[in-house]
């Protein structure tokens, strides 16, 4: 809540590049999970997949960390957590139960970081291009739903994560946070269509 007891909210906007390295080792693994979110452009599996109880193993504990790097404060690890040496300080796996999981990222470290790299930059120039837009994107917004609804927002908060999907939308992703695809955000109308019913839900 904001001085005075009215409702406030909070709207984080970011391409993190821990979210972006764990979609891109979901696609070079080929993990399946989430299967509701749509695969990132241009990039696809890469090596021999892995004997089919392995590769669910690989799976499980895919799901486990992506949860952990999306909302870490709702998905806490129950055990300690060690870097993984070839992603620096970028990888953090739990101790044990992700023995699998560390040794298939293993090999793709270096094009992970690259393309980590190059889709947070595109985030961040096109984001400036946007000229300090993004506060005003979601106030509009939430002014209209407040028009709406004849009261104040409720006070909530909302990350947003702008990735390079192949299909153009919005998806939640955690228990408040949704992925946005970059050319949906490139996009202000549409974008303006497309996050209102997130924000209604929130509001």
């Amino acid at each position: 809540m904001s001085a005075g007891g009215t409702p406030s909210w909070v709207i984080r906007e970011n391409a993190s590049r821990s979210v972006l390295l764990a979609l891109y080792l979901r696609e070079v693994l080929g993990i399946a999970s989430p299967v509701e979110l749509p695969r990132l452009r241009d990039v696809g599996p890469v090596g021999a997949r892995l004997e089919m109880d392995d590769h669910d193993l690989l799976e499980r504990q895919w799901r486990a960390w992506w949860a952990m790097t999306v909302e870490p404060e709702v998905h806490p690890s129950p055990v300690p957590l060690e870097l993984v040496d070839a992603y620096g300080t970028e990888v953090a796996l739990p101790v044990s139960d992700a023995e699998i999981l560390a040794a298939a990222i293993v090999p793709h470290a270096e094009a992970a970081r690259a393309w980590a790299d190059w889709a947070h930059q595109n985030y961040r120039t096109a984001s400036a291009s946007r000229r300090g837009d993004s506060y005003r994107a979601y106030a509009g917004t939430i002014a209209e739903h407040e028009r709406e609804v004849g009261r104040r927002a409720h006070s909530f908060e909302l990350n947003v994560e702008v990735v390079p999907l192949a299909t153009q939308g919005v998806w939640w992703i955690g228990a408040m946070t949704v992925a946005v695809t970059d050319t949906l955000r490139s996009d202000a109308s549409a974008f303006d269509d497309a996050i209102h019913p997130i924000i209604a839900e929130l509001a």
